[in-house]
């Protein structure tokens, strides 16, 4: 099992919104997915209840603090088929939870909105991240999402010094779009959607293929290949 880490300190990077789309990505490939949790908002489990009866089976764990005296083993439990587990925490995680989250990731994926706001808080955690002992000692591999990238703005160019200086890879540019927000609504992911989604699934596929580590990315292609043919 491969377990990929979306966070961020800040809220409003779309952490979320990576992470049910990851996890709708490796669903519609036929893979045993689990997204955990940890919100106490629980909006990724939101966007679970939200699915259709007849989609892709992704499983949900609640990892979020529960009340006193209630047993949360049943609630995060990941079935053992489960080959890609996509963990979801609140913004803002530190201290215990986020040493055990790094003990659990093979993978972390750093969504930020490219702004000098946003660039100075996810900055300041992506250099306390980088110096924790087990980001040195575990093999981890960390990446960077730019989300909600304006069309008048593909490039900014703090945020690539930043990442070069941190040697980090800027693994994709997500253009501020409205299809994330309306397919989330119904409980799907992009690559569940009709031919409106074709430029998104285009431009998420790098994040896949990286959290995959596979070469073979037939599934997903089919996808975005149909809906480019049925926008023609």
């Amino acid at each position: 099992m491969k377990t990929t880490l979306v966070i961020n300190p800040k809220g409003g990077a779309g952490k979320t919104t990576v992470a049910i789309n990851l996890a709708s990505y490796f669903a519609t490939s036929g893979i045993p997915t689990t997204v955990m949790d940890y919100d106490p908002q629980g909006s990724s489990l939101n966007w679970l209840r939200s699915r259709a009866i007849d989609a892709p089976k992704i499983h949900g764990a609640n990892g979020a603090p529960g009340k006193f005296g209630q047993l949360r083993s049943f609630e995060m439990y990941v079935p053992p088929e489960t080959r890609h587990l996509i963990v979801d925490p609140p913004a803002g995680v530190s201290g215990v939870l986020l040493h055990e989250l790094l003990d659990r990731a093979n993978a972390i994926l750093v969504p930020l909105v490219p702004s000098v706001i946003d660039l100075h808080a996810t900055g300041n955690f992506l250099r306390e991240l980088m110096a924790m002992g087990r980001m040195k000692t575990g093999n981890i591999r960390v990446a960077v999402v730019a989300n909600k990238v304006r069309r008048s703005m593909p490039a900014y160019p703090p945020l690539q010094q930043l990442l070069d200086a941190l040697g980090l890879k800027l693994l994709a540019r997500l253009i501020d779009s409205d299809i994330y927000m309306k397919t989330a609504e119904t409980g799907a992911g992009i690559f569940e959607m009709n031919a409106a989604a074709s430029a998104e699934c285009k431009q998420f596929l790098p994040i896949a293929e990286w959290v995959a580590q596979e070469p073979r990315l037939a599934e997903a292609a089919v996808v975005c290949d149909l809906a480019r043919t049925r926008a023609a």
